[in-house]
């Protein structure tokens, strides 16, 4: 179990590139977000500044794109919302159980997404418009749910194989003595 566990952290760098990646991705979006937002205000306002039709559909389009990918990167840092409440008062192990069957189901809706989201992507997304840019696919609006759930599917599967290892660790620690 230790080999397993030092090939984990092999390839821990592989994962925190990745969320390097994610977030840089996020905040371009955020970035683009404001300055197209703020075009727009201004554009309102101010004659000689064009307000571009388009603003508000890419706002909301990059809107969706970090709320749902930013939500798979808590998975990662262990921000996302789950129940602690008891974990004081059961056993260890039983904590430790209960945290493998959560990464799976994690697992499950992230494949499910992955796998549902594509296929809305090409299907229904791939044959409409959007209604400002007619020669821009709505392919685009729904492409982050499978882009958040291959990000899932990626952060989920290091933290089960931590809590798997952590689950081993400490039998084998238990067995040695």
């Amino acid at each position: 179990m230790t080999s397993f566990i030092q090939r984990l952290d092999r390839a821990k760098p592989f994962f925190d590139a990745l969320h390097k990646a994610v977030m840089f991705f996020c905040k371009l979006l955020l970035v683009a977000d404001i300055l197209i937002t703020s075009m727009a205000v201004v554009g309102r306002y101010v004659p000689f500044v064009p307000d571009p039709a388009w603003s508000e559909e890419i706002v909301l389009t990059c809107m969706v794109y970090m709320a749902v990918i930013s939500a798979s990167m808590a998975l990662r840092r262990n921000a996302h919302i789950r129940m602690t409440a008891l974990d004081k008062y059961l056993p260890v192990r039983v904590v430790q159980t209960l945290d493998v069957a959560a990464d799976i189901a994690v697992i499950a809706f992230s494949v499910m997404m992955l796998v549902v989201g594509w296929r809305y992507c090409t299907g229904l997304g791939s044959k409409s418009f959007y209604t400002s840019i007619p020669t821009l696919s709505k392919f685009w609006l729904y492409f982050p749910i499978p882009l958040a759930g291959a990000c899932m599917l990626f952060f989920e599967a290091e933290i089960l194989c931590r809590h798997i290892g952590a689950f081993f660790m400490k039998e084998a620690a238990r067995n040695e003595s």
